[in-house]
């Protein structure tokens, strides 16, 4: 599993004035009423939706493992010289970036006015000399010069991304490459294609990458950037790569000897916690299932010294052993998966959409999209609704209510043989 980056810069101290005006800026340049996170969220694919492809146009790139960020520019009218930068993460946290600069498309004297871009931090290797290279990998924009094209379909986001952001930077580094060495990271267009072309992506773009890699993603081109959850991103991964976000919580068995006492020397079990939302500012989790750790797993646990109990980490089904596997942590999320994109993941799962089916309907794909030539498509904000006919296999789901238990980390000692729970 590709190691995820740290987020570069300076904090920015969060509930600080500081954080709540960046947050406040954001909310107005994206027209919103709340300064929550404005990313848009894919949902998971599955057969039903091999149908949207036919029946509408979509873009597909390679899905990086990485980390998920917007990038923020920003330029105060009494100051107009001086560029503030910023990359936000799903936290909602803010870090100060210094080294960068980025030009007017107009006039390269002149600053670029308030952008805010969507993107992905990734770190790259080179496979001969093996050095790492943190890279930003850009892919859409809300607001690019102070100008909101959040309602705009993503072909033209995707334009105003290059014309008006990236070639006048891509400029400047070639007229001016001293300046390469001053940027935290180096700053990329991520390449998008037709989605009749998905098999160039598995080919072509998926080979030559530098990164880790963990499906595909398809954004519907006629439709506006929409934050949170969107019907009209979704997320392609083969079906035993498919993952959820959990929260792992351990319990321990109680003591052969002294039966209201944790047994810490024994292997614990490893439940599952799908979160529910929050309730008074206080995440709510319900538990979902359990995840299967083998014993020489466990016994690895242990000597790494990391804690486990209380963290998000990401799991995948294995089939071998009908139980969830860890992949990794996920610190870089604030909750697991909602309970109902939990629930969303699991039917994606079940209907098991592979790669030789997905390649196969490309052609399909193709003649519809060339059928819609010269047809205008407006952009519209609702959903895409239109599902294929293919029955869905029922899934039976399995959580509830669990109770605070004495069994977790905080009923014994921080440190137990070298691990910390």
């Amino acid at each position: 599993m590709t190691r995820v980056p740290d987020i570069p810069g300076e904090p920015v101290p969060l509930h600080s004035p500081e954080h709540h005006w960046l947050k406040s800026l954001v909310s107005k340049l994206c027209q919103l009423d709340h300064d929550r996170f404005p990313g848009a969220q894919p949902v998971s694919f599955g057969t039903r939706d091999l149908l949207k492809l036919e029946s509408h146009d979509f873009w597909v790139c390679e899905k990086s493992d990485g980390i998920r960020v917007l990038f923020l520019i920003h330029v105060d009218m009494q100051t107009p010289d001086i560029q503030n930068v910023f990359l936000i993460d799903r936290h909602n946290k803010y870090y100060n970036q210094s080294g960068l600069f980025f030009p007017h498309h107009e006039n390269p004297v002149n600053p670029l006015r308030d952008t805010l871009l969507d993107g992905e931090l990734v770190i790259d290797v080179d496979p001969r000399t093996k050095k790492e290279k943190l890279r930003l990998l850009v892919f859409d924009c809300l607001v690019v010069d102070g100008q909101n094209v959040m309602s705009r379909p993503l072909d033209k986001r995707y334009g105003r991304l290059q014309e008006w952001f990236f070639k006048p930077y891509a400029k400047m580094l070639r007229d001016h490459p001293q300046m390469i060495e001053s940027a935290p990271f180096e700053i990329k267009v991520k390449p998008i294609r037709s989605s009749y072309n998905a098999d160039q992506v598995f080919t072509v773009d998926i080979p030559a990458l530098q990164h880790g890699n963990d499906g595909l993603i398809y954004t519907c081109v006629n439709a506006p950037y929409t934050p949170g959850t969107d019907p009209n991103i979704m997320k392609w991964k083969p079906p035993s790569e498919n993952s959820i976000d959990f929260k792992l919580v351990l319990r321990f068995p109680p003591l052969p000897n002294k039966p209201k006492e944790p047994d810490f020397r024994a292997k614990p079990v490893f439940l599952l916690e799908a979160w529910c939302g929050d309730k008074n500012g206080v995440a709510r989790y319900e538990q979902y299932d359990e995840m299967y750790v083998a014993d020489d797993e466990w016994e690895q646990m242990k000597r790494s010294g990391q804690q486990y109990d209380d963290r998000i980490v990401e799991v995948h089904w294995d089939p071998s052993v009908m139980h969830w596997r860890m992949m990794r942590f996920r610190d870089d999320k604030p909750n697991g998966n909602h309970i109902n994109v939990v629930e969303n993941i699991i039917q994606s799962i079940a209907e098991g959409v592979d790669k030789d089916l997905l390649l196969s309907r490309s052609n399909l794909i193709r003649t519809a999209w060339k059928s819609r030539q010269g047809q205008p498509q407006a952009p519209s904000s609702a959903p895409i609704t239109q599902r294929a006919s293919q029955p869905i296999p029922q899934v039976e789901y399995r959580y509830g209510p669990i109770a605070s238990s004495p069994w977790s980390k905080v009923a014994g000692p921080a440190i137990v043989h070298g691990f910390h729970r």
